[in-house]
């Protein structure tokens, strides 16, 4: 049986000597865990089209997608995912977690 994956996204954004990350709500599956932000691929979108895009609707802040890191496929119990981390840059905006 062959493996469907879902294509997602993660920023490694530096800033002031700290590394973003977020935490998931409570009404989000894997609620409290710690996660650097991101979010699926949409059809027809590249990684970096959706990284930015996700940037802007859930932190409210502008960004350069950088150099692909890598890729780590991970199992949850409700999906499978390929999780593809980039290098990214912030350009501008407050970051307001808007989910």
């Amino acid at each position: 049986m062959s493996v469907k994956y879902t294509t997602v996204t993660c920023a490694i954004i530096e800033k002031e000597d700290k590394i973003l990350i977020a935490r998931r709500t409570a009404d989000q599956k894997l609620a409290g865990k710690w996660e650097f932000p991101g979010g699926k691929v949409e059809a027809g979108e590249s990684p970096e089209e959706c990284l930015k895009r996700e940037l802007e609707e859930e932190f409210g802040i502008q960004a350069e997608v950088g150099e692909f890191i890598t890729s780590n496929k991970h199992h949850y119990e409700h999906i499978s995912i390929e999780l593809m981390a980039f290098d990214t840059t912030y350009i501008s905006g407050y970051f307001i977690h808007n989910e």
